[in-house]
C-alpha cells in the first residue's frame, strides 16, 4: 500500500515533465542562444548576473508554457502523427484544463521575472506572449507557419535590448518602441530565417502525416525545394547576423563562431539531402549547436577585447 502511494506522485511528475519536454532541452536552447547573444551585444559585453538569470530562467519557463498551449491546440492532430501520438494531452493522461493551468502558472512565473526589469521590457513581454499564443493556430491557416514561429522564437532579441537600454518614462508602446534600436529588429529578421531553416527540417520529419491530416507546414509548401529552402534560410541568417554585428563585435572570435556555425550548416545539408526522417530529425535536434557557436563567438570576442 505504501509503495503504490509513493509511486503515484513520481508518475504524475513524469507526465508534467513530458508535457514540457524536459528531457529534450534542444527546444529552449534554440530560444536561449539568440536571446543571450542579443543581451551581450546590447550590453557591450557581460550584461550582469541579474539579467542573465532573468533571460535564462524566463526562456525555460516560457518555452515550457508554450509546449502546454501547443499540445492543447494540436491534441486532435497529434494523435494522427507517429512522433506525437503519445504526448500527455493527446493520449488523455493530462487533461486540457490541467495543461492550460500548468502553462498559465509557468507563464506567470516568467512574467514575475520580467517585472524585475523595466517598463519597456514588461510592455514587450505582452507582445511576446501574444505571438506565443497565436503560433499553435497558425498551422491551420498559414502556408509557412514556421515564419510565425520565427517571430515567437526571436522575441527575446528586442526584449534583451529593452532590458539593457530601455529607460522608458511611461508604459506606452511608443516609449517601448523607442527603447529597441533598429539593430535588434535586424537581428530578429536574421534569426527568423534560422528558425525557418531548423523548423522546416523538423516539418520534413512529419510531412507524410501532416499531408494526411491537412496540416500546413513549410516542408509541404516548399515541396521539392525544401532542402534548398532550408539552406537559403541558413545562409540568410548567417549573412544578416555577420553584416549586422561585424562592425560592433570586436576581435576575430566572432568570425570564428560564424565559421563554426557555417560548417555545421554544411553538415546538416548532408543529413537532410535524402529527406529521411532520421536525418532530418537529427539535423533539427542538433541545431542548438549552430546558435551556440554564434553566441560563443560573441562572448569570446567581448571577453578578449
Amino acid at each position: 500500500m505504501v509503495a503504490s502511494t509513493a509511486a503515484a506522485p513520481t508518475s504524475r511528475l513524469q507526465l508534467y515533465l513530458d508535457l514540457i519536454r524536459w528531457n529534450r532541452p534542444a527546444g529552449w536552447l534554440l530560444l536561449l542562444w539568440p536571446s543571450l547573444s542579443a543581451l551581450w551585444v546590447a550590453a557591450g559585453g557581460f550584461p550582469g548576473w541579474h539579467l542573465l538569470a532573468v533571460f535564462v530562467l524566463g526562456t525555460i519557463l516560457m518555452r515550457s508554457a508554450g509546449c502546454c498551449v501547443n499540445d492543447v491546440a494540436d491534441r486532435d492532430f497529434d494523435k494522427h502523427v507517429k512522433r506525437t501520438a503519445q504526448r500527455p494531452v493527446t493520449s488523455g493522461r493530462i487533461s486540457v484544463r490541467e495543461a492550460l493551468v500548468f502553462g498559465a502558472v509557468l507563464a506567470l512565473a516568467a512574467f514575475g521575472l520580467v517585472l524585475t526589469t523595466n517598463k519597456a521590457t514588461i510592455v514587450w513581454s505582452f507582445a511576446a506572449l501574444a505571438v506565443t499564443l497565436v503560433y499553435p493556430f497558425a498551422k491551420r491557416f498559414v502556408s509557412m507557419p514556421q515564419a510565425v514561429l520565427g517571430v515567437a522564437f526571436s522575441f527575446g532579441i528586442p526584449m534583451a535590448f529593452a532590458a539593457v537600454r530601455g529607460g522608458a518614462a511611461d508604459w506606452s508602446l511608443q516609449a517601448a518602441w523607442a527603447s529597441v534600436p533598429a539593430l535588434a529588429w535586424l537581428l530578429l529578421l536574421g534569426n527568423l530565417f534560422w528558425v525557418i531553416a531548423y523548423d522546416t527540417e523538423y516539418a520534413m520529419v512529419d510531412r507524410d502525416d501532416d499531408l494526411k491530416i491537412g496540416m500546413k507546414t513549410s516542408a509541404i509548401t516548399l515541396g521539392r525545394f525544401d532542402v534548398a529552402g532550408v539552406l537559403i534560410s541558413y545562409a540568410l541568417f548567417l549573412a544578416i547576423w555577420t553584416l549586422a554585428l561585424r562592425p560592433l563585435v570586436p576581435g576575430g572570435l566572432f568570425v570564428l563562431g560564424i565559421a563554426a556555425a557555417a560548417a555545421q550548416v554544411l553538415w546538416h545539408a548532408t543529413l537532410i539531402k535524402d529527406r529521411t526522417r532520421e536525418g532530418c530529425f537529427k539535423a533539427f535536434r542538433l541545431n542548438h549547436w549552430v546558435g551556440f557557436a554564434v553566441f560563443a563567438g560573441i562572448v569570446g570576442s567581448y571577453a578578449l577585447r
